[in-house]
């Protein structure tokens, strides 16, 4: 596939409502239930850029800005930001709706890397993508830098993975 398609065609949303079973001793949601919903929705989103099956491959970071409580709206927006050969990197921006006050706020923002695959798993090509409006654009043009942080975390990965099996 290269046929390049907008950054809008993958855009998702979720939303989801903080129950007390969510939360910790704080009220706040715990971060492995927004972690799931940023994994989910993730894959949604890289599933509709790619029209295929896909795996995560790395969470390539997660900044929890602010908490969100019990009983209020978590809002979730995802798109696919950048592409390589087989691999989409993943927005996630997640937002909170305390429904009484009405306040909005960001609680957390991450960067996933999702790999197409086919039904033997195998990675296969992905279309790539283009920004239209200044949010895609800064966005989009930040992607080479942060593939490559994630090549050189890789690297270092590796390095660590054969020190540790020569021991």
């Amino acid at each position: 596939m290269s046929n390049a398609v907008p950054m809008s065609h993958s855009r998702s949303f979720q939303t989801h409502l903080v129950l007390p079973p969510d939360t910790n001793h704080h009220q706040s949601i715990f971060g492995g239930r927004v972690l799931a919903y940023i994994d989910e929705i993730a894959a949604i989103t890289s599933m509709k850029h790619a029209r295929s099956e896909v795996v995560t491959a790395s969470f390539d970071s997660v900044d929890f800005i602010s908490p969100a409580y019990a009983g209020d709206i978590l809002e979730l927006e995802a798109m696919v930001t950048s592409t390589g050969r087989s691999s989409m990197e993943v927005y996630v921006r997640v937002m909170s709706r305390n429904i009484k006050t009405g306040v909005e706020k960001l609680t957390t923002e991450s960067f996933v890397t999702m790999v197409a695959v086919n039904k033997e798993g195998k990675p296969i090509p992905v279309p790539s993508v283009y920004p239209e409006t200044e949010r895609e654009k800064q966005l989009f043009e930040t992607g080479h830098t942060r593939r490559q942080l994630r090549q050189a975390k890789k690297e270092s990965t590796q390095k660590r993975r054969l020190l540790l099996e020569n021991e």
